[in-house]
């Protein structure tokens, strides 16, 4: 997916765990580890803006845009 997730580095630099984390945004622990391991297909702005307000950051800090690995077409050789 295009889109990295990097609460974890926040987490890191706030020195808080998951859970303190979870709990202070009103969030569950599971759904905060499905968000952070990049497996979530959404997040709403009430809880990106809940992440930004426990962990004093802005969205950027925690989402960043990296383009996929373009697939290269195979070579057939002609002869």
């Amino acid at each position: 997916m295009p889109i990295a997730v990097d609460i974890d580095v926040m987490l890191a630099r706030r020195k808080m765990s998951v859970g303190e984390l979870a709990e202070r945004v009103g969030i569950t622990p599971a759904n905060l580890a499905v968000l952070k391991n990049g497996r979530a297909k959404a997040v709403r702005f009430t809880t990106l803006a809940a992440l930004c307000e426990v962990l004093e950051c802005q969205p950027g800090d925690l989402l960043r845009w990296e383009p996929e690995e373009a697939t290269v077409p195979a070579v057939v050789p002609t002869s």
